[in-house]
């Protein structure tokens, strides 16, 4: 199966394991135990305008948790024919995004910090960057 063709259902926020302390709670992520896949690359957007939109793109074959470690923000998830709004606002939950979908990162709050834990490293092949072009490439899947 073309995993193009994944669509939002398949993408979910997951719990991560918390360890309370009266000196201050902890979070881990284990290396594929926590997400379905071999963490290979992890950046965060900190410092993000007020009203400014980031993501704006798609991925052919990359993995991603992202984590709203600071504040809160929403994940706009587009498959070509629906849309779902998931908003992140704790440091232990994490949203899951398989590739195939169109994402967006929305709605900053003041010192957000968006913790992105990538199963690939950078390729820019592995981007579609433009939303007409993936709206026609998901079509053409659900076609063929």
């Amino acid at each position: 199966m073309n995993i193009l063709l994944n669509d939002i259902h398949v993408c979910y926020v997951v719990e991560l394991p918390r360890i309370h302390n009266p000196a201050g709670n902890i979070t881990i992520v284990q290396n594929g135990q926590d997400q379905p896949f071999v963490i290979k690359r992890v950046y965060y957007l900190y410092d993000v305008p007020g009203g400014s939109e980031r993501g704006g793109h798609a991925h052919k074959s990359l993995y991603q948790l992202i984590i709203a470690a600071s504040g809160s923000f929403d994940v706009i998830l587009d498959d070509g024919r629906n849309k779902k709004i998931i908003n992140l606002n704790r440091p232990y939950f994490g949203l899951l995004i398989v590739p195939g979908i169109w994402r967006e990162i929305v709605n900053f709050s003041s010192g957000a910090i968006c913790l992105v834990l990538a199963s690939e490293k950078f390729n820019p092949d592995d981007y579609i960057r433009d939303y007409c072009e993936f709206k026609e490439i998901k079509r053409n899947l659900y076609v063929g």
